[in-house]
């Protein structure tokens, strides 16, 4: 399901128009995006945990020639799924 797909069936459960629910998406997604900016985490009881994890800095290799890369350290976003979640899926 990508992006368009779920704002269809938002707006489909819901009752409310597509472009409030693309609103409502892009308004979740900016949310989200902006608490893990900051360094905080964004829990949703039963589907998961949206949080930061720091990479450390490393040297790698180019395939193609087989130098050395330094690569920096850096701050990436994680999920963690929930309970309620894994029990679905599965």
């Amino acid at each position: 399901m990508n992006k368009q797909e779920m704002v269809a069936k938002i707006a489909k459960d819901t009752g409310i128009t597509k472009t409030s629910a693309a609103a409502a998406v892009e308004a979740l997604i900016d949310g989200i995006t902006r608490s893990l900016k900051k360094g905080d985490s964004v829990s949703f009881v039963g589907f998961g945990t949206f949080k930061t994890a720091n990479r450390k800095a490393r040297t790698a290799r180019n395939p193609q020639t087989g130098a050395a890369i330094k690569i920096p350290k850096r701050r990436v976003p994680r999920f963690a799924a929930g309970k309620a979640l894994k029990q679905a899926v599965r």
